[in-house]
């Protein structure tokens, strides 16, 4: 079939386009690059199955013609972060929020048989129920997260209005290698592993027994593969690993030294996914464990070579917004 992917030079939509060629579709894959990068998907640049095209999901006309004959479309163009959600909330807004509303009239305007979305359990806020399910109360704190469930609930209503078969996952920390090296104060795999090779210590957020659903990236990928094939349609899924794992575990797989942080404001203690929906509906079930997808890190460390390498003093500085609106 031929498919398109928004994003498709990010972290987890080049890891999309592998899956797709090596399936045998043809691939588009929209980016900007202002998250994506080229050589995430240079390896198919000479892919007759393969195309890419640097473009920005918030220019509707440009983006429409690349959708003719496409059969199914996979959202992941976003921009992402907490910080700079709140330092930029207006860019936030027109990328995630009315960029996905472009994506989805440019899919309609194609009738492409099928729309997979890219959301965040980001919406969730601080739950109070783990694992956490797809009924839990919506709770966004920061603007990455409220754009992310606005342009979920614009998928949904394209899908009960204009008939369109859309479905969107809620992918819970997602890692893997060509994770993203650079932005303010990223995820703690990207901020880990630089420390690591420049022989520093972890600088680990509060005493370090908070836990997160990290999962790995091909998981995440298979999801978005099994949910697109299916016949499922006007659903939500949680992606998870399965199991919930603490920031103090990561750093004993990885070996190093610790020097600890003030904790965040509105930053869960446990972000753990209720796969019981996804599971029912697709068969679909995670098959990395924790200790592997580390391994896998660890073994593509030197991707990381060039990334920020934080401390304390530049956290500090970096997130002093968050806590200014946050705390």
């Amino acid at each position: 079939m031929k498919m398109l992917v928004t994003g498709g030079a990010g972290f987890i939509g080049s890891h999309l386009v592998d899956r797709l060629l090596a399936e045998g579709h043809e691939v588009t894959a929209l980016d900007n690059l202002a998250v994506g990068r080229r050589e995430n998907i240079a390896h198919h640049l000479e892919n007759k199955q393969f195309q890419f095209v640097e473009a920005d999901i918030r220019e509707r006309e440009y983006i429409g013609a690349y959708f003719t004959g496409v059969d199914m479309v996979f959202h992941l163009a976003a921009l992402a972060d907490i910080v700079p959600s709140i330092v930029n909330p207006v860019g936030y807004y027109t990328t995630n929020v009315l960029g996905t509303m472009n994506v989805l009239e440019s899919a309609r305007a194609a009738g492409v048989k099928k729309f997979v979305y890219v959301a965040s359990s980001s919406c969730y806020g601080i739950p109070e129920v783990y694992p956490t399910p797809e009924t839990a109360p919506i709770r966004p704190e920061y603007p990455y997260a409220l754009t992310k469930y606005l342009g979920e609930e614009t998928v949904l209503h394209w899908g009960k209005v204009y008939g369109m078969p859309v479905v969107s996952v809620r992918f819970f920390n997602i890692y893997g290698p060509r994770a993203r090296t650079s932005g303010t104060y990223g995820a703690v795999f990207g901020v880990f592993l630089a420390q690591k090779i420049h022989h520093k210590p972890f600088t680990v957020i509060g005493d370090g027994t908070q836990t997160r659903d990290f999962t790995y990236v091909t998981d995440a990928v298979d999801a978005l593969a099994s949910c697109a094939l299916s016949d499922v349609a006007q659903k939500v899924f949680n992606v998870g690993s399965g199991g919930t794992y603490s920031v103090n575990r990561l750093v004993e797989l990885l070996g190093g030294d610790v020097t600890y942080i003030p904790k965040r404001p509105g930053e869960p203690d446990c972000t753990f996914a209720d796969i019981t929906k996804i599971r029912m509906h697709l068969g679909w079930f995670p098959k990395v464990s924790f200790e592997k997808g580390v391994g896998e890190m660890v073994r593509h460390i030197d991707s990381w070579k060039n990334a920020p390498v934080w401390d304390p003093a530049t956290i500090e500085q970096a997130t002093k917004d968050w806590f200014k609106y946050l705390g």
